[in-house]
């Protein structure tokens, strides 16, 4: 009889392990299904609101790694434009400076009196080398406009009358100056004498001498008594 019964217990106790076993393996396979339906959710509610996921941590330490690399780089580059504007700036000023500087002034007096001179002097006898001579100092419109006042009135007057003219210069002063232009005044003493005249005349005057600079020389561009 205790053994029917023993038998019994065992086999009561084996069928109730094997339905816990049973349990456990439905258990662990539900669990299983809902991780990968929780899962296939997930990723199809980010295909749907279209995010894209996040960047592997590898891309963010090369991005950091390159803008280290580049900033320097780009700094040292805004630092040298920088450089090279100012002394660009510096140039140009200096260059300008130098253009309508004190010695700058004195070449522009020296052309205004050298051609106020030739300009005004000449002599019936030597009238072709006068003219050459003044026509060295001018430029422009002025040029044209002495070669044909020359040659038309003032050489046949010359000649006619023994017409002799000499000029110096009493003094003289800047009255604008720039690069490539300038404006001077000039006080002129003159001496005339001619046939009509042998003992000659004497006739003071100031002229506004407009100048221009061509290849690097003061030429007259203009000539405006005052």
């Amino acid at each position: 009889m205790d053994q029917e019964t023993n038998e019994t217990e065992t086999k009561e106790t084996e069928n109730d392990d094997t339905e816990a076993a049973v349990e456990k393996d439905e258990t662990d396979t539900v669990a299983e299904v809902e991780e990968t339906t929780d899962a296939g959710e997930e990723q199809a509610e980010a295909d749907a609101s279209g995010e894209a996921p996040a960047d592997p941590e590898p891309k963010h330490g090369w991005r950091h790694k390159l803008t280290k690399l580049w900033f320097p780089l780009a700094l040292a580059v805004a630092l040298i434009a920088s450089a090279a504007l100012a002394g660009w700036l510096y140039f140009a000023q200096y260059r300008v400076d130098q253009q309508t500087g004190p010695a700058a002034s004195e070449t522009v007096l020296k052309a205004a009196n050298d051609g106020t001179v030739a300009l005004l002097s000449y002599a019936p006898d030597s009238l072709d080398r006068d003219f050459t001579a003044a026509k060295s100092h001018l430029t422009g419109d002025f040029l044209s406009y002495y070669t044909q006042f020359t040659q038309e009135i003032v050489a046949p007057a010359a000649k006619q009358k023994s017409v002799k003219t000499a000029a110096s210069v009493v003094r003289s002063a800047i009255s604008e100056i720039h690069p490539d232009s300038a404006v001077a005044l000039v006080f002129v003493n003159q001496a005339t004498t001619s046939a009509d005249n042998p003992n000659g005349s004497f006739s003071a005057s100031a002229v506004k001498v407009g100048l221009s600079k061509i290849d690097g020389n003061w030429l007259i561009s203009s000539f405006d008594p005052v």
